[in-house]
């Protein structure tokens, strides 16, 4: 029977060994010998998870203990949570999870009434927490799309990803037509294919550039 952490991160998470330090704090304080922690590091695109892979196909065993810090490491929602869980117990794999105290428990070592009344607690906090942990997901995702989609609003869609819609060098040559008086800012717009909140910023730049140019405005 050997020990082993778990750990997802997330590329843009300022404390990366957070959830390590957890891990290593318990086992050391339960005197555990922690035989590994895996990590994986995604970004808010990609989910894809090599090193839990490795963990629950190549290295856990029946017996096994997989110890986690919360049960969002094992999933996006609370149907891959509650999967990958049904996977792990039909493994043959204990799961402790740091955050759900009543997972901590050796059901093993308990009378058989207390250790069913423990495991009955026990999956109603799961089922709790899988739907916290999703809810608090759901809520991140939203938060993310209100903050592009007001970006796109401002203007600024170029810095969440979208290729820029023309260059600043290029616009600023374009843009001395407007300054001669040979096209109007509308015209050039439409020929540019710029929406106005872009097209405006651009020409801010314009003018943050070639200050000399705004007395001819």
């Amino acid at each position: 029977m050997a020990y082993y952490g778990y750990h997802r991160i997330s590329t843009k998470e300022q404390h990366l060994d957070r959830g390590i330090i957890e891990i290593k704090r318990f086992c050391e304080n339960q005197k555990i010998k922690l035989e590994s922690i895996f990590t994986d590091k995604i970004t808010g695109k990609n989910f894809d998870r090599p090193r839990y892979t490795v963990l629950v196909e190549d290295v856990l065993r029946v017996g096994d203990t997989l110890i986690i810090t919360e049960l969002d490491r094992l999933g996006r929602n609370k149907q891959e949570i509650l999967k990958q869980l049904r996977f792990l117990e039909e493994k043959g794999v204990r799961v402790m999870v740091l955050e759900l105290p009543t997972t901590l428990f050796d059901l093993s070592q308990m009378e058989n009434n207390l250790a069913k009344m423990i495991e009955t607690i026990n999956n109603m906090m799961i089922e709790l927490y899988a739907s916290m942990a999703q809810a608090e997901m759901e809520k991140k995702e939203k938060r993310q799309k209100e903050g592009m989609e007001a970006k796109r609003l401002r203007g600024e869609w170029d810095e969440v990803g979208r290729p820029r819609a023309i260059e600043q060098e290029k616009f600023n040559q374009e843009f001395m037509r407007v300054v001669q008086k040979k096209v109007t800012p509308t015209q050039l717009q439409r020929e540019l294919g710029l929406t106005s909140s872009t097209y405006y910023r651009y020409r801010k730049n314009f003018y943050e550039i070639f200050p000399e140019f705004l007395q001819s405005v």
